[in-house]
């Protein structure tokens, strides 16, 4: 197997890892809670959703000054055009929608009447005024976008998967904090 030479930051690492976790539980979370009967459960699931998403968004932006200000390392050059295009386009695609879901999921709570109060202790300014109109509409948004992020990450891991297992090219060892030693 080939092993690139150049690595992401371990802080790139950490930032990718961290969100791609916070991204699945607030998925799966997210699944979960939406046909639950009104409930005390229901009730601390959403809130936790909402502190996830505030926590996503924040995140994100660190993620993306930190890739704005420390450039990756570069594909490897026996990679053909379209892929690198691609990747290119999936990376783009992710990086707007890791803002778009949570800021629609923002506007959705605050369009349904529910403030968003990051953790219990800091209210955030809603972004728009209670609609239930535009509540609908706005569910049906931050849905279409979470499953759109999802199927995105989705194509994201199986090129990752394909580049290990099939191509065997060591491009995923570029994203991982620990590799083994040959």
């Amino acid at each position: 197997m080939d092993e690139p030479n150049e690595r992401y930051s371990y802080t790139a690492m950490g930032l990718h890892w961290l969100l791609a976790l916070a991204l699945l539980c607030t998925f799966c979370v997210g699944l979960y809670m939406a046909d639950l009967k009104l409930s005390l459960l229901r009730i601390r699931l959403f809130n936790w959703h909402k502190w996830a998403g505030i926590s996503i968004l924040l995140l994100s932006g660190l993620r993306l000054a930190w890739r704005w200000s420390h450039r990756p390392p570069p594909v490897p050059a026996q990679m053909d055009r379209l892929k690198k295009l691609a990747a290119e386009w999936v990376h783009r695609l992710l990086y707007l929608f890791f803002f778009l879901v949570p800021l629609a999921g923002w506007a959705y709570s605050n369009a349904a009447g529910f403030p968003v109060v990051w953790f219990g202790q800091l209210p955030l300014p809603d972004l728009v005024g209670k609609n239930k109109e535009l509540a609908d509409i706005l569910q049906d948004v931050h849905a279409a976008l979470a499953f759109g992020l999802a199927g995105l990450a989705v194509l994201h891991v199986g090129a990752a998967l394909h580049h290990h297992f099939i191509l065997r090219d060591g491009l995923i060892t570029r994203m991982l904090p620990l590799r083994r030693r040959s």
